[in-house]
């Protein structure tokens, strides 16, 4: 594998969600995060990407049917990006304010997307496959990319509107968002795999529809 084809795939994983997380931080300039909390969150997610790969891996092992592997690789990615968040930001005094649930959790499923798109684009880019690899970074960045977007932004919002409701009720709150965002995830999952042109277009119909109601979930939270 050429040191091209690892810059290639960078590129096209890494920028598409750094677009991303310009535009979310954008749409919170006047209370801006602290810089190193959010690279830390970022990384965060990235972690949990390089995790929940060889963790998905061992599951593919385990015979199940391939149905329940999607839903089994959709628990593995939204447990492990909430946990890496948690530990990197949520838990910590940089979380101040109701908004901060769903800006970290979105930093760190930008960051998960990140690591992931650079793993998918490596094949493709090494086969010398051009047409292939701008597909496939296309639709991830509308498709999957958008996908853990509205799934993390699920679970932070939950988190947002209980923000001030008490630890025990807010904590079940992020369980309940977690729960959902799983649910929406597998769904995705298993929609996606099959694979017509019908079953992309709801899949993809599903990730913006739900990126539109966590936009308005976002500025409601910002007014809390």
């Amino acid at each position: 594998m050429s040191a091209s084809t690892l810059l290639f795939a960078f590129i096209g994983g890494f920028l598409p969600a750094l677009l991303w997380l310009w535009f979310w931080l954008h749409e919170d300039r006047l209370h801006p995060e602290p810089r190193g909390a959010i690279v830390l969150t970022f990384i965060g997610g990235m972690a949990a990407a390089l995790l929940a790969y060889f963790t998905e891996r061992s599951i593919i092992g385990m015979g199940f049917a391939f149905s329940v592997t999607l839903i089994l690789w959709a628990i593995v990615e939204e447990v492990f990006k909430f946990g890496f968040a948690y530990f990197t930001a949520l838990r910590r005094k940089v979380c101040d304010e109701p908004v901060d649930d769903m800006i970290y959790m979105l930093t760190a499923a930008l960051g998960f997307a990140a690591l992931e798109n650079t793993l998918f684009l490596i094949a493709p880019l090494a086969s010398g496959d051009i047409a292939k690899s701008l597909l496939t970074g296309n639709l991830r960045f509308i498709g999957a990319t958008l996908l853990h977007i509205a799934a993390s932004s699920l679970i932070g919002a939950f988190g947002a509107f209980y923000f001030y409701k008490g630890r025990k009720a807010r904590d079940i709150a992020i369980v309940v968002g977690l729960v959902v965002a799983t649910a929406l995830h597998a769904g995705f999952n298993l929609i996606i795999n099959t694979q017509t042109d019908r079953s992309l277009i709801t899949a993809f119909a599903i990730a913006w529809a739900t990126i539109i109601v966590v936009l308005a979930m976002f500025e409601k939270v910002k007014r809390l």
